[in-house]
């Protein structure tokens, strides 16, 4: 049985890019043989980057939701809200003990700030970064080990924190005898990456993404807002193009082709873009009525991430009681 965890930031709306890049697949993932799959809303990494409370709360109740409309199971998945597993919280601060500042001092992210700092010629290279932000590779692992997760699926640019998981789980091997198992990051480069209305890659940070659930007429509005160049309706097309990209991220080898040859034949960008709605929104009309069922009724959600809880906290809490006694914390008689 290969155990495979993901785990899904609470501080935004999901969008068509978080479907095709990581829902679609980590939930066609789950559905194989032999594949133990834990979803977690990771939502005490989300005051890393938000500290707006109702934002992180309703991003946790629209994350939610989003996922299980579009077919996760919680029956076949152990799918839990990261803070209700305080033995996460208690792994952290014991692999913490183990972690050298110095590959803390290498994490991206770290880096990038400091580097942000001193391009601004701050007298402080670590000013504005919290201890969140600089310990935030130990929560994640924490995570991935909690549950000896074998496969974790990660964008390129979380590979190091991978890498790191397996450092700090190696040391507390070595120290403490063998309790965890060394997770591989898993890239999946046939991925599809969307681009987003203003031709950057579909991004929150760059609020050019395409919201999943909006209402239909929206989900046309936007799509109908993609920037293409100027050519005229006969002109040719590159298929090397926003609207090419997102078309074939939802449609079938066979549609794909077929659009690919009306490029090449000469097609007006107004067609593509009303087709590339219709598909999309086949696609998403079921899904759509689940979510807002859904969210019309959160405690609908809320038991189902309390159920989740309590599969996962039947496998820490055991897991960390051991750990606990590896490293001398235990009842003394």
């Amino acid at each position: 049985m290969q155990t495979v965890l993901t785990g899904i930031t609470t501080t935004g709306t999901p969008h068509l890019g978080n479907y095709v890049g990581a829902i679609r697949p980590a939930i066609a993932e789950s559905l194989t043989p032999n594949t133990r799959s834990f979803f977690f809303l990771a939502d005490l990494h989300a005051l890393i980057k938000c500290h707006d409370p109702k934002q992180v709360h309703q991003s946790t109740l629209e994350v939610a939701a989003t996922w299980l409309a579009l077919g996760l199971d919680p029956e076949r998945t152990v799918f839990y809200r990261q803070s209700d597993i305080p033995e996460i919280p208690q792994l952290t601060w014991i692999l913490t003990c183990m972690t050298s500042k110095g590959l803390m001092n290498r994490a991206h992210a770290y880096k990038a700030a400091v580097q942000a700092n001193e391009e601004e010629r701050s007298a402080d290279p670590d000013a504005g970064i919290t201890m969140g932000l600089y310990c935030y590779p130990i929560l994640m692992a924490a995570d991935i080990l909690m549950f000896n997760a074998h496969i974790v699926p990660v964008g390129k640019d979380q590979v190091q924190h991978i890498e790191m998981t397996r450092d700090i789980a190696q040391r507390f091997n070595h120290h403490y005898g063998e309790h965890f198992v060394l997770p591989e990051a898993r890239v999946d480069e046939s991925t599809a990456i969307l681009v987003g209305l203003d031709g950057r890659k579909m991004s929150k940070s760059y609020n050019n993404y395409i919201p999943l659930f909006v209402p239909q007429k929206t989900l046309r509005k936007m799509i109908m807002r993609i920037v293409t160049n100027s050519q005229g309706p006969e002109e040719p097309k590159d298929t090397d193009c926003p609207l090419f990209q997102m078309y074939s991220a939802f449609a079938t080898p066979e549609q794909t082709e077929t659009m690919r040859q009306r490029f090449a034949q000469g097609i007006a960008w107004g067609i593509v873009k009303e087709e590339l709605f219709e598909l999309i929104d086949a696609q998403l009309a079921t899904p759509r009525h689940r979510y807002e069922e859904l969210m019309r009724h959160p405690e609908h959600i809320e038991a189902i991430l309390r159920t989740g809880a309590a599969k996962a906290r039947a496998i820490s809490a055991p897991f960390l009681e051991r750990i606990k006694r590896a490293v001398g914390i235990s009842a003394l008689g």
